[in-house]
């Protein structure tokens, strides 16, 4: 027998959408630099963010998102019955170290880049399930944490060539409840690992591009939906080599998706005026875009239904040393008005 609130391969759709009553973002300053300044709500200057480390800083900017979102809506962290939670280093230990700190029962996200949107649809299938009235979900990044580990420390100054992304300092939290006022989540398509053999840990565009492409086909067969049906179809950081490789990976499906798609990794950074490169990536870039950009989007109006596409990177320092391709996920939800 069918699962009943499954609809195709891979998407579930929600008897009672789950609300995102709040939000909450954090960034750095290069990101509070870009076009998007005025969605964030707390600009650090400091990339140390007066810890000790870069890590600790960036564990300090998650916590502080999360107990954010749920000041806004009054929550206290008692009252929350899950936190869902994930960022890009070693084994989690932001979100691992956080949640020691609220106390919340916790549930560790590893998606890479689509953690954000991983965390949205595994919380708003717990709520929907009957499983939890409150759910909080949150997700961060360092640039200098991620160089460190990923690639080569800051100090050393490597170059790197124009595929290359810029990882978002940031974090970014949503309060996910049974009821209530704010966007609603009515549908969630859980993505496949796709890998078409791409090995180049400095176009990670391009390894997540068939991701994307995949899931949002997959989403649209599901759900028996047009490209047209929505107001925006966001990506989470392809970057503007992935997004390019995006959109003729559509095209040879049989969707137009240039006329209503953007990404998140083009969307925070002014890549005329900052050295970015391909644009932004990172757990915290789909989270403060979404968080912020995309939620006032909503609320002022100008969308009535997107299509978020997390897209994650699921590799290592120890596969890239030992020449492996990289895997990629997407996962999809639906936000409506």
């Amino acid at each position: 027998m069918a699962a009943p609130k499954k609809v195709g391969i891979g998407t579930v759709a929600f008897s009672n959408p789950p609300v995102i009553l709040a939000t909450a973002t954090i960034v750095g300053a290069k990101e509070g630099e870009g076009p998007l300044a005025n969605t964030f709500e707390k600009v650090v200057e400091d990339p140390y963010y007066g810890e000790e480390s870069w890590e600790k800083a960036e564990r300090r900017m998650l916590q502080e998102v999360l107990e954010k979102a749920l000041a806004k809506a009054n929550i206290k962290p008692q009252d929350v019955d899950y936190l869902l939670a994930g960022d890009l280093l070693n084994q989690i230990i932001s979100a691992n170290f956080v949640a020691r700190a609220l106390a919340i029962p916790y549930i560790g996200l590893y998606g890479a880049c689509s953690t954000i949107y991983e965390g949205l649809a595994l919380g708003a299938m717990l709520i929907d399930g009957g499983f939890a009235q409150y759910v909080l979900i949150g997700s961060s990044s360092h640039y200098s944490t991620a160089e460190r580990q990923y690639r080569f420390p800051t100090e050393q100054g490597a170059q790197r060539p124009l595929t290359a992304q810029w990882t978002v300092t940031g974090a970014g939290a949503i309060l996910l409840a049974a009821s209530g006022a704010g966007p609603r989540v009515t549908h969630a398509t859980i993505g496949r690992v796709i890998d078409l053999g791409s090995a180049d840990p400095y176009n990670m565009g391009a390894a997540m591009a068939p991701a994307a492409a995949n899931t949002i086909v997959s989403h649209l067969s599901d759900t028996q939906r047009r490209v047209e049906d929505y107001d925006l179809i966001l990506t989470g950081d392809l970057g503007a080599y992935g997004t390019a490789l995006l959109h003729k990976l559509m095209a040879e499906y049989g969707h137009d998706i240039t006329r209503n798609h953007n990404d998140c990794g083009l969307l925070i950074f002014d890549r005329g005026k900052q050295d970015v490169h391909a644009g932004g990536s990172g757990c915290a870039c789909a989270a403060v875009v979404t968080c912020g950009y995309l939620m006032q989007q909503f609320q002022q109006g100008k969308l009535k239904r997107a299509l978020g596409v997390g897209t994650g990177a699921l590799l290592s320092p120890l596969t890239t040393q030992q020449g492996e391709s990289i895997p990629a996920v997407g996962h999809a939800v639906v936000l409506q008005a």
